[in-house]
């Protein structure tokens, strides 16, 4: 093909998330940059509109045109947001235009009435099944970039249309407390199904509105950190600071005082620092790079 490695899998890449899938939907490809101002705000009515359309065949791929420099080249991107509809691996429509939810749809539903798309999912996992995964992906990546508004209402509309899908509800629930709805994180976890209790995103979820239920207000914040600073071997005045500076999303001030404190007295009351800060590390999840490099500041502490 003449190509070099890198466009190679630049080619691999999108003919996963964007070639195959469009074999039998209707692929939505929106060119974007993080830097860009109109995409960030078209990109919530994409999000929101292939989401309603998703059980009838309707898939959203998010192409980075810094990321993937040979693919927009292909396409001859020259200004974004850029946005394509793709069918049988071919461009089928140009949507750029259509930047209202109304206009989008419109388009959208003249495109899934000329073309033979496969609506719903294939297989026995209820329909859009496939396409709900895809959002659940993208509400994270949304979170992780720390949009957790935005994230929460992708993951919301994700419940909503497959409500006994546990990692949109995990999401949803970690999105809101990001966000600092605590009060609704809460109604969500009460209403799940008892089924998911044991599902290691729900743990993960629960385990962040646990310890949000300690944020306290400033003044109280103030009134903690004075008095574990005035007595470092108050073991309990430690503990509760800690707990609040992570409700109030200080995690590295939390974790700095929990690995004092278990340096001090690893033993201390049964184990509770480093039960608190392994609770921690499970409400930000076990991959996440500040998990990793302060999972091993704890080892040197345990282990020398």
């Amino acid at each position: 093909m003449g190509l070099n490695l890198d466009e190679q899998k630049a080619v691999d890449r999108f003919r996963k998330t964007v070639v195959e899938p469009s074999m039998s939907k209707l692929v939505i490809v929106d060119f974007w940059a993080e830097w860009c101002g109109p995409c960030k705000a078209l990109a919530p009515v994409l999000e929101k509109v292939c989401g309603e359309y998703a059980d009838k065949g309707v898939v959203l791929a998010k192409i980075n045109v810094d990321e993937e420099q040979f693919i927009a080249a292909q396409f001859q991107v020259r200004s974004i947001p850029t946005v394509y509809a793709m069918f049988q691996g071919q461009p089928v429509a140009d949507l750029t235009n259509a930047r209202s939810e109304s206009q989008l749809k419109q388009m959208l539903d003249q495109l899934l009435g000329q073309l033979p798309i496969e609506a719903g999912a294939e297989g026995g996992n209820g329909q859009g099944a496939p396409d709900v995964g895809q959002f659940v992906a993208m509400a994270e990546d949304v979170l992780a970039e720390g949009d957790a508004e935005r994230a929460a209402g992708i993951f919301a509309q994700v419940a909503e249309m497959a409500p006994d899908n546990a990692p949109a509800q995990a999401g949803l629930i970690r999105a809101l407390v990001a966000a600092g709805k605590v009060d609704e994180a809460q109604q969500v976890a009460t209403a799940l199904d008892p089924n998911m209790a044991e599902d290691p995103a729900v743990k993960t979820a629960m385990s962040a509105l646990e310890l949000a239920g300690t944020q306290v207000d400033e003044s109280e914040l103030a009134k903690l950190r004075d008095a574990a600073t005035a007595d470092p071997s108050d073991m309990d005045a430690q503990l509760a600071y800690a707990e609040a500076a992570y409700a109030a999303h200080d995690r590295d001030t939390a974790a700095d005082t929990l690995l004092a404190m278990i340096a001090t007295d690893r033993e201390w009351n049964g184990g509770a620092a480093r039960a608190k800060l392994l609770q921690i590390f499970e409400a930000v999840g076990l991959e996440d790079p500040w998990v990793v490099a302060t999972r091993r500041r704890l080892s040197k502490i345990l282990f020398g």
